[in-house]
């Protein structure tokens, strides 16, 4: 198989123009939220599903090269205070766009975080975290992490590894344990794009997450996800959008909607 027929093969599986992971924000006001990305992180609106109650059903914000989605919360799907770490080319200016959009501050950005980024913090009127991040040395992008990187929070991070790891066939990169063992940052892959899990300890607690992945064939990753430990919430269908759909939640909570895409309908 030639390089052009194996990068053909690999996007296959998911949507034009969408990395293959995604947080998915169920809130309370969603078009205040999309308000709030395309003001605060200079988001790109791409699609407004409203519901027949004048709600919304479905939306999808680009941010750099990166989307983010969301809906109104609902009874079956509440909403979730979750933390999303954003790789940007000036963390002083993305960061003070968020404050004026309504954001509330945890800290300015400073060189002086444990990663060596310049890094800062806010918290939205939803409760959502943004970590607001310059990185050193390299330029988000095709070649290194994605603008949006979903941040998890767990307790026991170092047994939500080896879930992910077995339950997708994810790779774990950028690993970094403290001398006792507690897992203070890593890096997931799935399929080509990441995500980023730590251990919740001190003011940092758990959070709840909603997450959207295209994978190869969610038929096969939902099999390996229910032997790996997690709970079947929606077997897997063909969605009326053109996607074999299914959902999961895992062992510490997070809901995964897996997606394959089966091209246009």
């Amino acid at each position: 198989m030639n390089e052009a027929t194996a990068a053909s093969k690999s996007v296959q599986f998911r949507r034009a123009n969408f990395p293959n992971i995604a947080p998915y924000f169920l809130v309370h006001g969603a078009p205040a939220f999309i308000d709030f990305l395309v003001t605060a992180f200079e988001g790109t609106e791409r699609i407004r599903v409203p519901g027949p109650d004048g709600s919304i059903m479905h939306a999808e914000v680009a941010v750099g090269d990166s989307v983010i989605e969301m809906s109104d919360a609902n009874e079956l799907y509440p909403q979730r205070s979750m933390t999303t770490h954003l790789y940007v080319s000036d963390a002083h200016y993305t960061y003070a766009r968020a404050l004026q959009a309504g954001a509330t501050p945890i800290f300015a950005p400073t060189d002086e975080h444990p990663s060596g980024d310049l890094w800062g913090a806010a918290k939205d009127k939803f409760g959502n975290t943004w970590y607001i991040a310059t990185p050193k040395g390299w330029a988000p992008g095709p070649e290194h992490a994605l603008t949006v990187q979903p941040y998890l929070h767990v307790r026991d991070a170092h047994k939500m590894i080896p879930f992910i790891e077995a339950a997708f066939g994810a790779h774990t990169t950028g690993l970094h344990r403290s001398p006792d063992g507690i897992v203070q940052h890593a890096t997931i892959e799935i399929a080509g794009a990441t995500f980023e899990v730590d251990e919740a300890q001190g003011d940092v607690q758990p959070t709840l997450s909603y997450l959207h992945v295209y994978v190869p064939d969610t038929d096969a990753v939902f099999s390996q996800a229910i032997v790996a430990g997690a709970k079947a919430i929606q077997a897997p269908y063909t969605a009326p959008y053109g996607d074999r759909a299914a959902r999961i939640a895992d062992p510490f909570g997070n809901t995964w909607f897996l997606a394959t895409y089966l091209g246009m309908k």
